[in-house]
């Protein structure tokens, strides 16, 4: 490769360079173009982060909906430098790279194809500008990544302290509870003992059979404790400094959310229609269901591929939702890595149609969008109706990627005789 090693030492060099470089440009179209390269969002979180450095809650600026975490987190934007929070997503960013390599290595990927898989997240164009415009999702990306990593050492209490402090920061990955739940089968996965892990080569393709007779066993039960602990220790904690403004702002808006805006949700026409008369709780909890149909049959069918099933709950959950905006994308783009050296697909042919389809539903999307937002017309019919293409664009390419995939249970039986060991190495 014209003298460059390719080797993950450099993958993270190059990325990281990229995303300074990305940075610094950012603070030059900001000063000298209409159009800002920083997101919105970065704005409010910075201006919740000067309120708490002030002594004062983070809730008095507006829209700011997240955990009073993230504005301590922040709180060096206004001591140091604004661009403070840029760089600690983008460390996160990279941080999510070399936590891919890791999850890898440890199921004996080969190297190149580590790498391969790597380069996906660190070089896609909707990764490494959302660090780099200021969107803190790179931080939930590396907690959901090293909770799997927690998982695959045998190392529980770490898993469930990270995961309800996941939870609280950013509520969505609760999707994953029971996956994880399900996964800690007391046949591969008991305290003080090191799980064994399915190797990438290994022959074996079963793993032992989920009993149903065991449901509640001590590894769920500490898990289940010990997540919840923590994350009503910390929402407790930040309930007493801020009060039911915290709890309805940075909890509860994001499980009655309805948002006017045009995103790529189909439900955005239907809520912008209806948004000047008052919902109903159970209105606003109704899109829920078909969320919780989709994700009760994928979890069920998946589990024990513990990283597929994260990701295709996550392309399920961000299809169906109610508000959908391009950030998301970022929640699956970390976890498809970890699944492609057990694709069967090829690039060259229905890779190549599936990455297509899905651009081109988007892009489809996004020029209905520039008319109305940019040009004022009234598009909104052939909007909704792109939303529409771009969930059939979205459940189209799930279902190749189900179809193509090699289910590989993650942990094989902990009583796995010596000869079936050896096939796995």
């Amino acid at each position: 490769m014209g003298g460059f090693d390719f080797d993950l030492k450099n993958l993270i060099l190059v990325s990281g360079v990229l995303r300074v470089l990305l940075i610094l440009y950012g603070e030059w179209q900001d000063a000298h173009m209409e159009v800002r390269y920083t997101d919105v969002d970065y704005f409010v979180f910075s201006d919740a982060a000067e309120l708490v450095a002030s002594g004062r809650s983070p809730f008095e600026r507006s829209t700011y909906r997240y955990s009073p975490l993230l504005a301590i987190l922040l709180v060096p934007n206004s001591l140091v430098h604004r661009s403070w929070g840029k760089f600690l997503f983008s460390s996160a960013d990279l941080l999510v790279g070399f936590f891919i390599h890791v999850i890898l290595r440890k199921r004996s990927v080969p190297e190149i194809s580590c790498l391969y898989s790597v380069s996906v997240w660190l070089f896609n164009p909707f990764t490494f500008t959302i660090g780099t415009r200021g969107n803190c999702e790179p931080i939930v990306c590396a907690m959901i990544l090293w909770i799997i990593i927690s998982i695959m050492n045998g190392n529980l209490i770490q898993a469930a302290f990270w995961y309800g402090l996941v939870v609280h920061f950013r509520i969505y990955p609760i999707i994953y509870s029971l996956p994880l739940l399900l996964v800690l089968n007391r046949n591969n996965f008991q305290l003080g003992l090191t799980p064994v892990l399915q190797k990438f080569n290994c022959r074996m393709t079963n793993s032992s059979s989920f009993c149903w007779k065991t449901i509640l066993t001590k590894e769920r039960a500490i898990f289940g404790l010990l997540s919840g602990s923590v994350f009503f220790l910390w929402t407790a904690l930040f309930f007493y400094f801020y009060g039911w403004e915290f709890l309805n702002e940075a909890l509860l808006y994001h499980l009655t959310r309805v948002d006017p805006r045009h995103n790529f949700s189909i439900y955005f026409y239907h809520i912008y229609l209806h948004h000047q008369s008052e919902f109903s709780i159970m209105e606003k909890l109704a899109s829920f269901f078909p969320q919780l149909l989709v994700q009760t049959v994928l979890v069920s069918c998946f589990f024990e591929d513990l990283q597929f099933c994260f990701f295709v709950q996550t392309v399920a959950f961000v299809s169906f939702n109610k508000v959908i905006t391009a950030q998301y994308f970022v929640w699956f783009f970390c976890l498809l890595p970890l699944i492609l050296p057990w694709t069967k697909m090829k690039l060259k042919w229905k890779g190549a149609v599936c990455i297509i389809v899905w651009m081109v539903a988007q892009l489809h999307w996004l020029f209905w969008g520039y008319l109305l937002e940019f040009k004022g017309k009234n598009v909104f019919i052939q909007l909704w109706l792109a939303g529409i293409a771009f969930l059939a664009a979205n459940t189209y390419v799930l279902t190749v990627i189900i179809g193509h995939h090699n289910l590989v249970p993650l942990f094989l039986p902990l009583n796995i005789n010596s000869s079936d060991t050896k096939k796995c190495q």
